[in-house]
């Protein structure tokens, strides 16, 4: 699946949230908190406008495609409850998404190349798709390679992972536990869900 690698500062400049967490694209928007482009003038979003706008949020958040959005999206019409809820929980639940909460890597984008790098193991598999959604009683694993050993020491030592109580974290054993299923207030992205999910029904 692919992903977006233009300009990360624009995409933040443009939908006026901090999506990409790298220090260029932070800086960017710190500098410059107003859209790209000459002569902007600031205009009331129509509904239309305010949903695609969360639903890019949502693409450039997690790292997908409009294709990989889409089969979630139907994932989570067909769970139990409201599909808004579940489709970003599906979201939360990304493999590379566990490896930036859990503060293994500084960015999701990072947490996503060190997967398909196969640095990783999942219940003893080396996996190399970031788009894997893990379940209760996963374990995470680095791989027992004195290199990558080496980089996650220091990375996890100035890396500072996110509040996640449904993930059991040992920085010392390079061992991340998925101990229960996140809920919707586990959910950091804030986007008007119900409005993405009508949006994407037209």
């Amino acid at each position: 699946m692919g992903r977006y690698t233009g300009p990360k500062g624009r995409i933040n400049r443009r939908l006026g949230v901090q999506i990409y967490e790298n220090s260029g694209a932070v800086r960017a928007f710190e500098k410059r908190d107003y859209p790209p482009g000459q002569h902007i003038r600031k205009k009331k979003l129509s509904n239309y406008g305010a949903a695609n706008a969360d639903k890019q949020k949502i693409k450039h958040y997690y790292g997908m495609r409009e294709k990989q959005l889409r089969r979630f999206n139907d994932m989570a019409t067909r769970m139990p409850g409201n599909t808004g809820e579940n489709l970003l929980i599906l979201c939360e639940r990304r493999l590379d998404n566990v490896i930036r909460r859990a503060g293994f890597s500084k960015t999701r984008l990072q947490g996503r190349q060190a997967i398909v790098h196969r640095h990783f193991q999942l219940t003893g598999r080396t996996v190399d798709i970031p788009s894997i959604i893990v379940k209760p009683g996963d374990v995470i694993t680095l791989r027992e390679r004195p290199n990558l050993i080496n980089v996650y020491k220091d990375q996890i030592s100035t890396v500072q992972g996110e509040k996640c109580e449904w993930l059991n974290t040992d920085a010392t054993e390079f061992k991340i536990i998925v101990t229960s299923l996140p809920t919707f207030a586990d959910v950091t992205l804030q986007v008007e869900i119900n409005q993405v999910v009508a949006f994407m029904a037209r």
